[in-house]
């Protein structure tokens, strides 16, 4: 099933992300993540994609399992920066093979390897090339990524936003938001786009943060704000690791609460592949999730 029409029959969508292992790592510590994944029943799972395509094929192998084999909806993850024409072409393919109907089209992050040799001229300079060519040549459901406080490459918000019209004017679906601690910041982001007439859906992307180290990588990733009430957390905890991990996991189900009270169209987990953190979440927004299905 085509995503888009998900947002049309669920209420909330909620949805997972998975990544492949790390090069050299074994791909069934991927297999037990999905495994331990299926029950809890989410409308569709994700998997990234490493940058410069470094996972491709891991990434179609895991998309195909999720949907041929658990017969969920998978979301397979697409950068375009470092790629030829011809590769993203033959990608696609890759995906329409296995069954897979719905791309999350990036621009992605540029590879570490200094000696790296990109397109000259690059083919994609930016993801709406991709949702472009997509749009053109296969008939997939398309997804890309919004950020609620602006890309940390952007110099603001408001360009931003009209980068994120261009996306979606291009021939976007949906959206998935990056990770947030503030709601506050989501639910003005989401004023924002309704001033511009984005009105596709858009799920919520919420990870649950289990220690500190996690906390200061993600800092540097992504610069997202830390409110005030979580960073007393992490202050308090910072030094007793299960106590941090507990009050990280509360954390995310109060925000998840929060949004699904907003009517917010999705949730979208950032598991880190770890899947009794995503139960425990699930488990506490079930009766939640129940009432919201027969309204």
């Amino acid at each position: 099933m085509l995503i888009k029409n998900l947002y049309e029959k669920e209420k909330p969508v909620i949805s997972f992300e998975i990544f492949p292992p790390k090069k050299n790592g074994p791909i069934e510590t991927v297999y037990n993540t999905i495994e331990a994944l299926k029950d809890l029943k989410p409308d569709f799972i994700s998997v990234t994609y490493g940058a410069g395509g470094s996972t491709t094929k891991q990434t179609v192998e895991i998309a195909s399992i999720i949907k041929n084999k658990y017969h969920i909806e998978a979301l397979a993850h697409l950068t375009c920066v470092t790629s030829t024409k011809d590769e993203i072409i033959g990608i696609l393919n890759d995906f329409q093979d296995n069954n897979i109907e719905n791309v999350l089209a990036l621009r992605g992050d540029f590879p570490q390897d200094p000696n790296f040799k990109f397109p000259d001229p690059l083919h994609y300079q930016y993801a709406k090339d991709l949702i472009q060519h997509i749009k053109k040549s296969h008939p997939f459901s398309i997804g890309a990524a919004c950020y609620p406080e602006g890309h940390i490459e952007c110099t603001s918000l408001d360009k931003d936003l009209h980068y994120l019209k261009g996306k979606v004017t291009t021939g976007t679906d949906f959206l998935i938001s990056q990770l947030f601690f503030d709601n506050e910041l989501f639910y003005a982001y989401k004023e924002k786009m309704d001033k511009l007439n984005i009105d596709i859906p858009i799920s919520a992307g919420i990870l649950p943060v289990l220690n500190k180290k996690q906390i200061d990588y993600i800092i540097s990733l992504c610069g997202c704000h830390l409110p005030k009430k979580f960073t007393r957390i992490i202050e308090k905890f910072e030094h007793k690791p299960e106590a941090l991990k507990e009050a990280g996991i509360a954390y995310a189900i109060e925000q998840i609460i929060d949004l699904l009270s907003w009517d917010v169209e999705g949730i979208h987990i950032y598991t880190m592949n770890r899947p009794k953190t995503t139960r425990k979440i699930i488990e506490n927004i079930s009766t939640i999730r129940s009432v919201l299905a027969e309204e």
